[in-house]
């Protein structure tokens, strides 16, 4: 076998691994599209139980006003309340709030959801949990949003709210 010869098999070899690189490129891509899909069924699903959750905290607690919540942090509800106290002549604002999110797919390819509290101007709630995006358990998600929104609550009342 000649030098051209040579050349061109090292030419075809070099031209079959572009192409298997582009191939496991496109898989990779389409792979990340489908987990993309996977997170945000997940996300939507969670994201109205913790609609329903909160909505339910909002309507037994006069006072406490609904939102939903869709940012760079990302999708779920918030709750929050304004309150006045007066104190020796003195009139103090006391802010309660409760947000809980699912975050956005990420690399990782992770299911996250996070609450952050606060009760009369003290940020004193904060939890977080995440899965694995393919062993993610729904209704563990669902308990937790369940529990969180029940300690919230017994956290309010406990505070005198």
């Amino acid at each position: 076998m000649d030098f051209k010869q040579r050349l061109q098999r090292a030419a075809d070899r070099g031209q079959q691994a572009r192409d298997a690189q582009a191939a496991a490129e496109a898989a990779q891509a389409m792979s990340e599209e489908e987990w993309r899909r996977l997170h945000s069924g997940h996300r939507r699903e969670l994201t109205e139980y913790i609609e329903e959750c909160l909505k339910q905290l909002a309507e037994n607690f006069p006072g406490f006003d609904f939102e939903s919540v869709v940012d760079d942090q990302g999708w779920g509800a918030a709750i929050r309340r304004d309150d006045l106290s007066l104190n020796a002549g003195k009139r103090d604002n006391l802010f309660s709030r409760l947000t809980m999110t699912i975050s956005p797919h990420n690399n990782y390819h992770v299911l996250d959801l996070k609450a952050k509290g606060a009760i009369h101007n003290k940020e004193n709630f904060s939890r977080n949990h995440y899965q694995l995006l393919k062993d993610a358990d729904l209704d563990s998600f669902r308990q937790l949003v369940e529990q969180w929104t029940l300690d919230y609550a017994e956290q309010f009342v406990a505070s005198g709210g």
